[in-house]
């Protein structure tokens, strides 16, 4: 046995080196689109799996559960879900500038609903995928690589013939990095690839006369078009987007706003959040003018509908959901991928630059394939039609001949030793044949009916062609010029197929701005019922219903509509509620939960004082907790903007007892589950932070507790009842604070 050996690293040096290599692989061999073909390793693996397949855009439908198979077992070894999911997106038209795939079921829609599951689905390649992606893959064009476990070969690069990392686009989340390329039109980068090839010296800012902006499968209109060409230039950037408005005029002078395009960015999930989004605008009062809100989407496309009232500012209201809602979104452009083997943010220019030093390696390895075999067939045909002019040399040969062999050697060398002749002319005419290895074998395996004249003719015609067609090749292999004509030859014919019309629009639009209407400021009163039910009301409606209002409501606040109403609760938190999300109407109607407009939660939490903020500005509080500790604290303590704060400190076990308004000039009296009760003045009572315990108010029995706290002023009489007795609070004894207190008599 070997002696083993034990190698000494730094941990830290070997997880950096370990979390590189992973991170490379990651960007390099998943996440990330290579800048000549534009597809990442996943994409191409399927599409050349599929033209193995020979699921062909003329032949039927395969199963993509077939399909998903045959990629992860030979090509793609991650997992079935990452192989589908690039099929499913490949063959959705909203997400790609061109589609791929052309897919039969259901394969998700731009509502966000996901596509049926590999096994229900079928797909086959589109036809643009099989005339420019995989088209010329027999004649040497690109190289094959091993496959994962090095029994197959695949493609290193699929032969685009145009820049489908612009048509296209592309998205992916790498280690550290991340690419989001937005889709084009194919017509317009076609057109921008020409203008390079013509002048290696265009500017960006000249390509973009054929290239005006990104065109999105979903529309909708591009609004901050000078900031294109720093995006252009830099290959990043943020891209406006907003979607197509309409307003349709209805009978009766109402009106509707349709929204027939999305940005890109509200595919899927983001339709329905803009619904919810423009309820909430309703919801929160922000807007008055929205009737009805519908999604009236179908496969024609997208339509939602927003009925607003009569009198409506339209234009502030569609400016409003632009500012509010993702009607207005933001596409983050970084132009990263493989280039070279590594990662690199490629503006406009440099993306067209690599497709083009790849269209003519690509066109270069081309015809040198498609020459050699023109060379290969000019020999052969050469050597056939000097055959046919000592045909019948050769018929002797072949007859006094006792092998193959024999007859070969002698039409290559002019070796006659082994063949019989019937003369010696024809013996000395062979010995002077000198036909090449390829073009003896073809005359061996010549047939006798190319013998006939007319066959012959088609022969000689054929060697021209050949003649021409090497003459073409050469000129295209050695003239720039020529190479290029082909080049742009070929973009011409898939622009003439497959060109669409833009669908985004690229303009410089001015900032959205609305007007919120301004509410007026008025006093309104705040009811809330005892299961939590609370809404607002107008004061005269108040004062006409007052009797049954006290009697059905558990807390009753004048308060202003603009401000906030304070509920301090008994685990010591303070929770503000904007009167503003609080339903106003009428007296009769049932109101909503506190809950759903603030952080309360009626099921863990129990209020102990409710009150208007405005009273924070002039007001001491007084709190009193059940194990007897008391404290006064200025009300502007509580003037924060947060919806919840801790309203006081609170020692272990303990919970407050009462919170109410007080001032120095009253009397305080604490009374206690067990029937004691303490007056003293509220000077007594310390001025503390809202962040303090506080002082002992009352010397409290074994397992007794603080359970109601009075206030009022001295000299006045006041009477409240505690424990179903009726006590006249200024003629309890007047004591310090501190004190035990004295029982109250039954």
């Amino acid at each position: 046995m070997e002696d083993s050996q034990i190698i000494r690293t730094e941990y830290s040096d070997l997880m950096k080196k370990s979390y590189i290599d992973y991170a490379m692989s990651v960007i390099v061999a998943r996440a990330l689109p290579d800048v000549r073909d534009g597809l990442k390793p996943v994409q191409r693996r399927t599409l050349y799996d599929m033209y193995e397949l020979g699921i062909r855009y003329d032949k039927p439908y395969r199963k993509c559960a077939r399909i998903v198979g045959d990629t992860m077992g030979k090509y793609h070894p991650h997992g079935d879900s990452s192989i589908y999911e690039a099929l499913v997106v490949m063959a959705q038209e909203f997400k790609k500038g061109m589609v791929l795939v052309d897919g039969h079921g259901n394969f998700g829609s731009i509502e966000g609903d996901g596509a049926a599951a590999m096994r229900y689905t079928e797909a086959r390649l589109a036809k643009i995928t099989q005339e420019a992606y995989l088209a010329d893959l027999d004649k040497d064009i690109i190289d094959f690589v091993p496959n994962f476990d090095e029994t197959e070969k695949e493609p290193a690069v699929l032969p685009v013939r145009l820049p489908n990392l612009l048509v296209n686009g592309a998205e992916g989340i790498a280690v550290g990095m991340a690419t989001s390329i937005p889709t084009h039109n194919l017509g317009e980068v076609v057109d921008a690839v020409k203008a390079y090839m013509k002048n290696d010296e265009i500017t960006t800012k000249q390509l973009m006369r054929y290239i005006k902006g990104p065109d999105f499968p979903t529309g909708g209109i591009v609004v901050n078009k000078d900031d294109l060409l720093n995006i252009y230039e830099t290959g990043a950037g943020k891209i406006k987007i907003r979607g197509k408005v309409d307003v349709e005029e209805l009978k009766g002078g109402k009106k509707r706003i349709v929204i027939s395009e999305i940005p890109y960015t509200m595919i899927g999930a983001g339709i329905g959040k803009f619904l919810n989004d423009v309820c909430n605008l309703v919801e929160s009062k922000k807007t008055n003018d929205i009737v009805d809100i519908s999604n009236q989407s179908s496969k024609e496309g997208i339509r939602i509908v927003i009925d607003v009232k009569r009198d409506a500012d339209v234009e502030n209201l569609i400016n409003m959901l632009y500012k509010k809602t993702r009607l207005e979104d933001t596409f983050g452009v970084n132009m990263l991928a493989v280039a070279e083997g590594r990662p690199e943010t490629l503006g406009l220019k440099r993306i067209i630059e690599h497709h083009v030093d790849f269209q003519f390696e690509l066109a270069t390895r081309k015809y040198n394939t498609l020459l050699k075999k023109e060379l290969d067939r000019k020999e052969i045909q050469e050597g056939l039609i000097k055959a046919c002019d000592v045909i019948d040399l050769i018929i002797e040969i072949l007859r006094g001949s006792t092998s193959v062999k024999d007859a070969k050697v002698c039409l290559v060398s002019g070796i006659t030793d082994n063949i019989k002749f019937k003369s010696k002319i024809s013996q000395k005419m062979a010995s002077m044949l000198r036909f090449t290895e390829r073009q003896a074998s073809a005359i061996l395996e010549m047939r006798l009916y190319k013998l006939i004249g007319l066959e012959i003719e088609a022969l000689q015609k054929e060697h021209e062609e050949t003649l021409a067609n090497i003459t073409k090749y050469e000129d295209i292999l050695n003239n720039y010029d020529s190479m290029a004509d082909v080049i742009i030859a070929d973009l011409d014919a898939i622009k003439k197929e497959f060109a669409v019309k833009r669908k985004t629009v690229i303009e410089n639009a001015e900032e959205a701005v609305f007007e919120e209407k301004k509410i007026e400021e008025q006093e309104v009163v705040f009811l809330m019922d005892r299961f939590g039910y609370a809404k607002t009301v107008d004061v005269a409606v108040y004062e006409r219903n007052k009797e049954a209002a006290d009697q059905e409501n558990k807390y009753i606040v004048h308060c202003m509509n603009t401000g906030k109403l304070c509920l301090f609760t008994a685990d010591g938190k303070m929770h503000q509620v904007k009167v503003l999300d609080l339903p106003y109407g009428k007296f009769r109607d049932k109101g909503q939960p506190i809950d759903n407009v603030s952080n309360y939660d009626s099921t863990k939490e129990e209020i102990v004082f409710l009150c208007d903020d405005r009273q924070l500005f002039y007001t001491k509080f007084l709190f009193t907790t059940k194990q007897g500790m008391i404290k006064k604290v200025e009300g502007s303590e509580f003037q924060v903007s947060k919806r919840t704060i801790a309203a006081t400190k609170l020692q272990p076990e303990d919970a407050l007892a009462s919170v109410c308004i007080v001032n120095d000039s009253q009397n305080v009296v604490l009374m206690t589950a067990g029937g004691y009760a303490l007056r003293f003045t509220a000077e007594e009572v310390s001025d503390k932070k809202k962040g303090a315990v506080g002082v002992r108010g009352i010397r409290l029995q074994k397992k007794d507790e603080v359970e109601a706290v009075f206030v009022f002023e001295e000299g006045t009489e006041q009477k409240v009842v505690f424990h179903e007795k009726e006590i006249t609070l200024n003629r309890l004894k007047l004591a310090k604070r501190d004190g035990a207190g004295t029982k109250i008599r039954k």
